[in-house]
């Protein structure tokens, strides 16, 4: 489960200790060398590939058409994670060109279809927790973007209309709180939540991407405006975690609280050209590669099952400040963490865990939510040619 403060019966918020060295600098880090003592090798866009395919073949069912939760074929992966890793399989298409990723989008949307009710956004009893829907309405969003196919474009449609109304005739009140802004994380219990805030920003955005229709756009810089107030800090480019009604926010940091401020931020500053959210999309991601990383400037890891998902919804986002914000400088630090992962992953199975600097231990299951982080990012960042 996403981390615990957010996942207990009652809203209390617990610590959550994680690896973060905060502070290091990150400037004059030394090279990454192999175990004997070689120079840093640099990935190619054939291990790009290689790292997908090994992830595929030992963590998704095939049969089932869904990702298995760890690499010996047990239980199956949290439904948000579903999303991240159907991000995965059109990012490794538009990346290829290779018709199988393509086919793969489509099996995907089908496994999930049958395991989470045809994208009922209305079935408590798959779809109970806002931010869970809001990760599938952007993936979703994103695979109309990709394939043009009207169905992806429905679902996402209608599951945004009613994470942001509810409806009444069930007695769902909608996730937006229209008295003081913001969204709430889960229907059930209060709580205005970073992972629900940010993505409600991106979903909005890719809609309003896709439709021009201004009503999504205005709910987007709403939601961001509402975020940046109490869940950002202007200063350093930290993200709290959540803020419940008036007591202070929870500023536990997460990577991929990081990155959906990112993204939001980048993609609002794409539409408008103000440079504030270039400007903000740079704190956080600052913040993410000189406090959350360590000497190294390696990307922190978090001891809980599906933290290891984080870095890979940080891909997602940090590509778009890059590309979308034109800040390249950042990808030399986004290739030395792939570099030093992709030095450690397993000599039997390829894959690699959400501690970079260290191999899996052979004969251990790997966690899906684990394995995942590296194959994503090689998919959106390009090699050092």
């Amino acid at each position: 489960m996403k981390h615990m403060s957010l996942r207990v019966p009652v809203f209390t918020f617990l610590l959550v200790t994680f690896v973060v060295s905060c502070g290091k600098s990150n400037n004059n880090v030394p090279p990454i060398v192999d175990t004997a003592g070689n120079k840093e090798v640099s990935f190619t866009s054939n291990d790009a590939t290689s790292a997908y395919n090994n992830f595929n073949k030992y963590l998704y069912n095939t049969n089932a058409k869904l990702y298995y939760r760890a690499s010996d074929k047990s239980g199956i992966a949290a439904i948000w994670t579903q999303a991240i890793y159907f991000d995965m399989a059109m990012n490794a298409y538009k990346r290829t060109n290779d018709p199988q990723y393509k086919q793969l989008i489509e099996d995907l949307y089908q496994g999930n279809y049958a395991q989470y009710a045809g994208y009922n956004w209305r079935n408590d009893v798959s779809w109970f927790i806002w931010d869970d829907m809001m990760w599938w309405i952007i993936a979703l969003s994103r695979a109309y973007e990709v394939t043009g196919d009207q169905k992806y474009l429905d679902h996402a449609k209608a599951g945004f209309d009613f994470v942001w109304n509810g409806d009444a005739s069930i007695n769902r009140i909608g996730s937006y709180d229209a008295a003081t802004g913001g969204m709430e994380w889960a229907w059930k219990q209060r709580g205005k939540t970073a992972c629900i805030n940010y993505p409600t920003v991106i979903g909005a955005m890719t809609l309003y991407n896709i439709t021009k229709d201004e009503a999504y756009a205005t709910k987007a810089i709403g939601v961001y405006n509402w975020a940046r107030t109490n869940l950002f800090n202007a200063t350093t480019g930290a993200v709290a975690d959540n803020k419940v009604d008036n007591n202070p926010a929870d500023w536990t940091v997460h990577t991929y609280n990081q990155a959906s401020c990112i993204g939001a931020a980048v993609m609002l500053y794409k539409k408008t050209g103000d440079a504030k959210y270039l400007n903000d999309a740079v704190l956080a991601a600052d913040f993410t590669k000189n406090k959350m990383s360590d000497a190294d400037g390696i990307l922190p890891f978090e001891g809980g099952e599906e933290q290891g998902v984080y870095n890979a919804i940080l891909a997602q986002y940090m590509i778009r400040l890059i590309e979308d914000g034109g800040k390249t400088d950042y990808l030399a630090w986004l290739r030395k963490n792939i570099n030093y992962a992709y030095a450690k992953r397993s000599s039997s199975t390829g894959l690699m865990g959400k501690d970079y600097k260290t191999t899996p231990p052979a004969g251990v299951a790997v966690s899906a939510y684990d394995a995942c982080s590296i194959p994503a990012l090689m998919q959106v960042v390009p090699p050092e040619k």
